[in-house]
C-alpha cells in the first residue's frame, strides 16, 4: 500500500459520518472500526455495479470469502468527521480479487486498506476460477462503462423480467394483494425493464394511454437493495421517451407518497389531493413533455 493515494484514483466512494459509539478512550476512531468502514463500502460497490449481491453470487454459482485484510494508518478520524471511503478493484487473479481502499477526510488520506477475496464454491468453500462475466463487470465498472441497460417493449417480450420485479416489490415486500397487481392493461402497455450486466431485471415500469395526448406511467418498481442507484430514473426516462415518440404531450402517474420527492426532483408536480390506492397513500403527479 502507499500513502500517495489521491481521491482522483477512485471512481467509487461511500460517504459516512463517524458516530460517537465508534471512538475510543483516546477520542479517535477505534482501529477495528476502519475494517467495518471498508466492508460497508464494498457492499455499496456491488450496488454501484447494479448487482444485488446475494442474487448475483447465486447466478454466478459461487461466493466471495475474505482471505486477507491489511490496514495502514496515516492519521485518525474523530467523532462527527465526514469520511469518503474510496474503493477500487485493482487485480483479478485466477481465483482471487484484490480491492484497494482509501479513507479520506476532505482530501486528506487517513487510512488505506487492501482486501483480498477468494472466489469459491459456497458448499465446500474450495476456490474456483473467477467467472469471466464477473471479470468483465469489474473491469467495465472501473473503466466507466454503464452497468445497466433499459429496454422497452410489450409484455410478451419483457413481461417475465417486469413481472419478477413487480412480484418482489409489490406483492412480497409491500404486501399488495396479487389480484390487485395484475390487470388487463399489461397486455397493451409499453413496459420498460432495466437489467444489470448479468441480465437480471432490477427495475421496471409501464406506460398506458390515459387519454389523447396524456400518458400514464405506473407499476414503477426497483429492486429493494438497489434503490437510489438511478435505475428508477432510467426506467422513467425511457417511458417518457416512448410517450413523446407516440405524440403524448403530458405524463401523469400515481406516486406513493414515500416516493413523492423522487418525482418532484425529476420534474413532476402534485395534481389534486392525496388518496389511498391498495391501502397505500398516493398522490397524482404530472409533467409536461
Amino acid at each position: 500500500m502507499t500513502e500517495t493515494l489521491k481521491k482522483s484514483d477512485f471512481r467509487f466512494f461511500h460517504r459516512l459520518r463517524v458516530r460517537w459509539a465508534e471512538v475510543d478512550m483516546q477520542k479517535i476512531v477505534f482501529n477495528a472500526h476502519y475494517l467495518m468502514y471498508f466492508d460497508t463500502a464494498i457492499a455499496d460497490y456491488w450496488r454501484a455495479m447494479a448487482l444485488p449481491y446475494e442474487e448475483a453470487m447465486l447466478a454466478l454459482g459461487g461466493d466471495l470469502y475474505v482471505r486477507k485484510a491489511t490496514v495502514e494508518f496515516n492519521a485518525s478520524a474523530r467523532v462527527d468527521d465526514v469520511l469518503d471511503v474510496g474503493m477500487k478493484c485493482v487485480r483479478v487473479g485466477n481465483s482471487s480479487i484484490l480491492f484497494l481502499g482509501g479513507l479520506f477526510r476532505g482530501d486528506e488520506l487517513l487510512v488505506t486498506c487492501e482486501l483480498v477475496y477468494v472466489y469459491a464454491d459456497p458448499a465446500t468453500q474450495t476456490s474456483r476460477p473467477v467467472p469471466p462475466l464477473l471479470r468483465e463487470i469489474l473491469a467495465g465498472y472501473e473503466a466507466g462503462e454503464p452497468m445497466r441497460e433499459v429496454v422497452t417493449g410489450g409484455w410478451d417480450a419483457i413481461g417475465e423480467g417486469a413481472g419478477k420485479v413487480r412480484r418482489d416489490v409489490f406483492i412480497d415486500e409491500q404486501r399488495i394483494p396479487k389480484e390487485l397487481e395484475w390487470d388487463e392493461l399489461d397486455a397493451i402497455a409499453v413496459h420498460a425493464v432495466a437489467r444489470n450486466r448479468l441480465g437480471q431485471a432490477i427495475a421496471t415500469g409501464r406506460l398506458v394511454q390515459e387519454s389523447p395526448g396524456l400518458g400514464r406511467i405506473g407499476r414503477m418498481a426497483v429492486h429493494r437493495t438497489l434503490r437510489g442507484g438511478g435505475h428508477g430514473e432510467a426506467v422513467l426516462r425511457a417511458l417518457e421517451a416512448a410517450a413523446a415518440a407516440r405524440g403524448d404531450n403530458e405524463i401523469m402517474l400515481h406516486a406513493q407518497r414515500s416516493a413523492e420527492a423522487f418525482y418532484v426532483r425529476l420534474g413532476y408536480a402534485p395534481h389534486g389531493e392525496p388518496f389511498e390506492e391498495a391501502g397505500i397513500a398516493h398522490i397524482e403527479m404530472r409533467r409536461k413533455l
